[in-house]
């Protein structure tokens, strides 16, 4: 593959990679969207999140079956180009781009409202500023520095995390902070029964809950950076999408048993809540400090992801072949400052924005959720590129010892699953203008791509 000709340095543990996949997903979508994706559906939101995951096991395990015989960074967009189309290769990776820059502006902003809960007097621009430098040096320094921060970022989420857990079934097994009163399980059924929205709530909180699983594929970025990729990966795909299941599902489980869920926007932060009622004090101040840690873990990890999608679109001659210029430390500096810079200019124009019309601020809304649908991208190009591959290279799966569970059917049901997830998308209100702006980049980016064909015809092959 083209990316092999100029080779990043494989300095990253499975350890590492386990915890970057972790942390890439587990972030503001569980600590601040739980209470809002509850709402659509109710107690059967564990239902939902449930079967996200399993669609999501599909991915992972096709993915895994891939980069076990190839890996390599970025490797999901050169399985869209050689099992595909070179199309899918190429908006695989600017999807990523797009992606992962919105979603690390979104965490710098969210970031610099959290720290003025300790500094309220500080400015949002300067904090932001100051964390996006700090981001950009260890992104620069190496790979291996990079994990290093990113495991003790998601080593606090999900800590935190199980914590909540234990705690949370203390005090519903045994009614551990509540007087010794069980809380039990029957809110679950009690406030207008398992599924209070229905049939169309339940796949309205999919598309959300989709959204929250976004960044699990990065296995498939971080495989070219890699100690011992092939028992990396095996070890991750296997160990991750488990823990993430139960990372969501058991915090979701202990909040909607605790509290009713039709009350749960009174409550405020339902983790502050469950540390306050077992009598911790100062709930507020941990959660908000993880929530912190969770925000600058998304962004380390979109710059991180962002910029080797950069250098492969450099490598591969889709954009000027700077951007693929390596380090005397082997890391992509030009790809790594140029994903910063645009993520610092879009929280530098939101923070403008905000200033001059405070209304306006629903307009990044819009445009932060309109990464929803180009991070399914990468999802939709692995399950085609693995039902290609296996076709056009049964010898690679004679002694394959990861092969993909239930082939094909497995990749029918997940693309169907996240086709129905995209078209329910359309008919939510709440959802139709971020999915539209979501169609019309990929417009932009097909019509990129033509018109590099012109300039050079023998890419279309």
């Amino acid at each position: 593959m083209a990316e092999e000709k100029v080779k990043l340095r494989r300095t990253m543990t499975p350890g590492q990679m386990e915890m970057i996949a972790i942390g890439g997903t587990i972030g503001s979508g569980l600590f601040m969207g739980a209470t809002s994706t509850i709402k659509w559906t109710g107690p059967s939101v564990l239902l939902a999140y449930a079967f996200v995951g399993l669609v999501l096991y599909g991915v992972m395990r096709a993915l895994g079956e891939m980069i076990y015989i190839s890996p390599g960074t970025g490797s999901f967009a050169d399985y869209g180009d050689k099992y595909i189309h070179p199309f899918a290769g190429y908006l695989t990776k600017w999807s990523n781009i797009f992606q992962f820059i919105i979603v690390g502006i979104s965490d710098i902003i969210a970031m610099s409202q959290y720290l003025n809960y300790w500094w309220p007097k500080l400015p949002d621009w300067f904090s932001g500023i100051i964390v996006i430098a700090m981001l950009t040096l260890a992104n620069l320094v190496s790979a291996k520095a990079y994990g290093r921060l990113e495991f003790w970022f998601a080593m606090i989420k999900v800590v935190t995390i199980v914590v909540m857990i234990i705690l949370g079934l203390l005090v519903i097994v045994l009614g551990f902070g509540n007087n010794w009163q069980p809380v039990g399980i029957s809110n679950l059924w009690t406030h207008g029964g398992f599924f209070t929205g229905g049939f169309m709530g339940f796949m309205f909180s999919l598309s959300v809950i989709a959204g929250s699983y976004q960044g699990i594929e990065l296995l498939g970025i971080t495989a070219g950076e890699a100690a011992s990729p092939r028992h990396a990966i095996v070890k991750s795909v296997k160990s991750v999408i488990w823990r993430i299941l139960i990372f969501y599902i058991g915090a979701i489980f202990v909040i909607v048993s605790i509290y009713p869920w039709n009350k749960l926007e009174a409550v405020g932060s339902p983790f502050v809540e469950t540390f306050t009622k077992v009598g911790i004090t100062g709930a507020a101040g941990i959660i908000n400090f993880v929530v912190l840690t969770a925000a600058l873990s998304g962004a380390n990890s979109g710059i991180y992801s962002a910029s080797r999608m950069l250098f492969k679109l450099a490598i591969d001659k889709q954009v000027p072949k700077f951007f693929g210029k390596l380090s005397k430390r082997v890391v992509p500096n030009v790809a790594v400052l140029t994903i910063a810079f645009w993520i610092a200019l879009g929280f530098i124009v939101n923070s403008i924005i905000s200033i001059i019309n405070k209304d306006a601020s629903n307009i990044f809304v819009i445009v932060y959720s309109s990464s929803v649908l180009p991070g399914m991208v990468p999802w939709f190009v692995i399950l085609l590129a693995e039902l290609n591959y296996r076709r056009q290279h049964p010898e690679d799966l004679v002694d394959h010892p990861f092969k993909m569970p239930l082939y094909p059917l497995y990749n029918y049901f997940s693309l169907a699953a996240l086709a129905i997830i995209l078209v329910f998308m359309f008919f939510n209100p709440d959802t139709r203008v971020s999915v539209s702006v979501g169609v019309i980049f990929i417009i932009i980016v097909w019509l990129a791509f033509r018109w590099q064909l012109k300039r050079d015809p023998a890419r279309a092959n």
